[in-house]
């Protein structure tokens, strides 16, 4: 018990996306209508939690497209993939359902777009991330990534006439500002997105940490440590000046960290449901927590049509995560 703890703050928005839950919906889908197994090219969203679940329905998670056996059916990530992957399922005759979301397939055709018209490119992105390997891959050549200001001035274009930067889509909202501003300085001429690739969640998510970490003492994420967009709100409010944690389950949460602290604020990723949140909420709650309030944000309403072969009226709605 820790009485000290007077209020547990609520951000909003918090939690999944539309992307996010568009990716599980189409998992969900396939295995109403085909059974299991589906298998599943990489995580489908970055959450340990929302991927055991799928397991349990009869998803298999694989890396590698020779794992999954002929005439499978096959649902890429949201993150997107590559160019190579897509023709690689598709060689091999895969029943395929695209899960990426729409806000990274947009930076795919832009960038697919502007190849046609001769340009190269500088992404904004964390090496290795599935998002920037599957936008990297959309070429073979002439797409350069960097990860903070000191690799603008590394980057070398074949030439510079024709530049446009592009971002991945999890990314700090001002760490990528401020990435943005050095290419610009470095490269003048650079084309920018008319919209910034920063999506509008990751956006208004960090935009709530922003307005909640000056009033509270604490800030909670919860959040697998894969995820991008849950790393960067840990980061923010420790930006901010607030003691900030990420944690995966509510098991996680460690009483010390609590004492002392009079309200603490909770969030969480793009891929987080919103069941581990009101685990997290229960588990302060037994630390001493004596009020929660939600605090005023932006009301989310995007939505995401399915892709074709799977809103058929005869698929029972799924078992939704949430």
């Amino acid at each position: 018990m820790n009485p000290g703890i007077e209020e547990v703050l609520l951000a909003e928005p918090r939690g999944f996306c539309a992307g996010v839950d568009r990716a599980i919906e189409i998992v969900e889908r396939a295995i109403a209508k085909f059974g299991a197994p589906i298998y599943v090219r990489h995580e489908i969203v970055h959450n340990t939690y929302v991927v055991n679940e799928l397991k349990a329905k009869g998803a298999i998670f694989i890396e590698d497209l020779a794992d999954v056996p002929a005439g499978a059916t096959l649902v890429f990530s949201a993150h997107g993939v590559s160019k190579a992957v897509q023709q690689e399922a598709r060689d091999r005759g895969f029943d395929i359902f695209d899960a990426t979301c729409p806000l990274v397939t947009k930076v795919h055709v832009e960038v697919a777009k502007l190849a046609k018209e001769g340009y190269e490119f500088i992404m904004i992105g964390h090496k290795g991330h599935p998002e920037v390997e599957g936008t990297m891959g959309q070429l073979t050549s002439g797409i350069h990534l960097v990860e903070d200001v000191a690799d603008v001035a590394d980057v070398s274009p074949a030439q510079t006439e024709k530049l446009a930067v592009v971002t991945q889509t999890t990314l700090s909202v001002d760490d990528a500002a401020e990435i943005a501003a050095a290419v610009r300085a470095r490269f003048p001429k650079v084309r920018e997105p008319k919209q910034q690739d920063i999506c509008y969640a990751t956006q208004n998510r960090q935009d709530a940490v922003k307005i909640m970490s000056p009033q509270v003492d604490i800030v909670i994420v919860v959040g697998s440590p894969t995820s991008s967009n849950s790393n960067r709100l840990r980061e923010l409010a420790q930006r901010l000046g607030t003691e900030s944690y990420m944690v995966d389950s509510a098991d996680e949460l460690k009483p010390e960290w609590f004492e002392g602290k009079g309200r603490v604020g909770l969030t969480a990723g793009a891929s987080a449901p919103e069941v581990l949140v009101r685990e997290v909420i229960d588990r302060v709650r037994a630390f001493g927590a004596v009020s929660v309030r939600k605090m005023d944000g932006i009301e989310e309403t995007i939505k995401f049509p399915l892709p074709k072969g799977l809103k058929l009226d005869d698929i029972p709605p799924p078992g939704h995560i949430s």
